[in-house]
């Protein structure tokens, strides 16, 4: 493996953009396409993971015994694989998907990634895996702070902010803790040293997962921070309701979830409405709190929906209310069966 820093300070165009950019030295890999092709065992479709918008993604094992994942870009990504590479070369968070190395051999762009092995939130609020398993109300909680805090950082952590651009619970990814880490940086946005003021980008292009997009950047094209917080918002109703974001199955007033869960708060049937594997598991102080916040990330407005460290901290606050609760009625019912109301 070779050391990466000027190749890859070459190759992704930075050198004169930014001649003292600071990559993390020893954290990121320059493997040969022959490395990678040994750990793929030449890409193997016993190896494949999935499909993503920008590549396919592969189980891989490096000479070391490491098991890694390999994202094989698609010829028509170059900028997205620039764009991921150059940014997860310079961010580390416990909470995000930790880059490993990248490979750049005649037509071939790959990314490697460190391997999250219980897959991403959405396979399990969707019952995608083999082996699904609805996840606790609590559990579902920790994974949710967990990504609020890797989108707290993008957002004020880093020298950089970064828009994130495509959250959404197949890119929230569980490692074989349930630790909850944030991938998938194609379409993300390098902003300014500091977040003092909200960020305004124009896009003349809007792009990403219809579904998951702030209603000012489809109408304006107008992206800040706020507009990862309306998608974090779309993100916890889903948690909460364990269903897609559209689902042409389901009736004409619920196909589309948050209509579906704004009628429902309107007319107090949320209860009926949320995910049935959770039906009287919620104490209602958690619930409330829970509701408040998801439902302030999705104010139409940008400027009224809350930062990220507020959400962060509301949806811990959420877990304690929840955890005292459960204890009251622990002993009441020292058997552990017992439903809220």
């Amino acid at each position: 493996m070779k050391n990466p820093l000027g190749s890859l300070l070459s190759f992704l165009g930075l050198k004169k953009k930014f001649p003292r950019l600071e990559l993390l030295e020893g954290l990121c890999c320059r493997f040969s396409l022959a490395q990678i092709k040994a750990a793929t065992n030449n890409f193997h479709p016993l190896s494949y993971i999935g499909e993503g918008a920008f590549g396919t993604v592969y189980k891989g094992t490096l000479h070391d015994g490491t098991i890694v994942a390999v994202k094989r870009s698609k010829k028509s990504y170059q900028g997205e694989f620039k764009n991921e590479v150059r940014l997860l070369c310079q961010l580390r968070h416990p909470h995000l998907v930790s880059l490993i190395g990248f490979c750049v051999e005649g037509s071939e762009m790959v990314v490697v990634f460190e391997y999250m092995s219980r897959g991403s939130l959405a396979d399990f609020l969707f019952g995608i895996r083999k082996d699904y398993v609805p996840l606790s109300w609590k559990h579902r909680l920790h994974i949710c702070i967990g990504a609020a805090r890797g989108l707290h950082y993008l957002h004020t952590g880093a020298k950089h902010a970064v828009i994130h651009r495509g959250i959404k619970s197949s890119n929230m990814l569980l490692d074989e803790e349930w630790c909850c880490k944030l991938s998938d940086f194609g379409l993300s946005k390098l902003g300014p040293p500091s977040m003092s003021k909200a960020l305004i980008r124009k896009d003349s292009s809007v792009r990403g997962t219809f579904g998951y997009l702030a209603p000012e950047y489809v109408v304006h094209g107008e992206l800040t921070e706020k507009s990862d917080v309306y998608v974090f918002g779309v993100v916890l109703f889903q948690v909460l309701y364990g269903r897609r974001t559209l689902d042409l199955a389901l009736p004409d007033n619920q196909i589309n979830l948050l209509s579906w869960a704004k009628e429902s708060l309107r007319e107090g049937t949320i209860h009926h409405a949320i995910d049935p594997y959770l039906k009287g598991r919620i104490a209602p102080e958690c619930l409330n709190k829970y509701l408040e916040i998801a439902s302030s990330c999705v104010h139409l407005k940008g400027n009224e929906r809350p930062a990220m460290g507020e959400v962060e901290v509301t949806l811990e606050l959420a877990l304690e209310l929840q955890g005292i609760a459960d204890s009251e009625m622990e002993s009441i019912y020292p058997s552990g069966e017992f439903m809220y109301e």
